[in-house]
């Protein structure tokens, strides 16, 4: 099966609209549909470790997770339209009240 990279976004953030990166790819198979995926908020002055991945989901090694701050944790992939929400609300909560961005994040 042909494997497709339909999306490969980074997206760095200003000071104001809490630093970091912001990191987004996505492949479908040959049906159109999500095999592979990576979002991921990144600063490694929040969180050094893991690459300074602050909060992000994927489905590498065989299974749908989500990272927190170094720790790995199962979840249930029902969409990735879903799964973007969920995390676009993991990482505005993330954020201080003062810095967090008032709209939906598009880069």
């Amino acid at each position: 099966m042909a494997v497709k990279k339909i999306i490969d976004e980074r997206c760095v953030l200003s000071r104001k609209k809490g630093n970091g990166q912001i990191r987004r790819e996505v492949w479908t198979g040959e049906d159109g549909k999500v095999v592979r995926y990576n979002l991921a908020y990144i600063n490694h002055t929040v969180f050094a470790g893991d690459n300074g991945r602050v909060v992000g989901y994927d489905n590498n090694h065989g299974s749908h997770h989500r990272h927190l701050m170094g720790q790995m944790f199962p979840v249930t992939f029902t969409s990735m339209e879903e799964l973007e929400v969920r995390f676009c609300k993991e990482w505005k909560e993330l954020m201080p009240a003062k810095k967090g961005p008032k709209k939906d994040l598009k880069c």
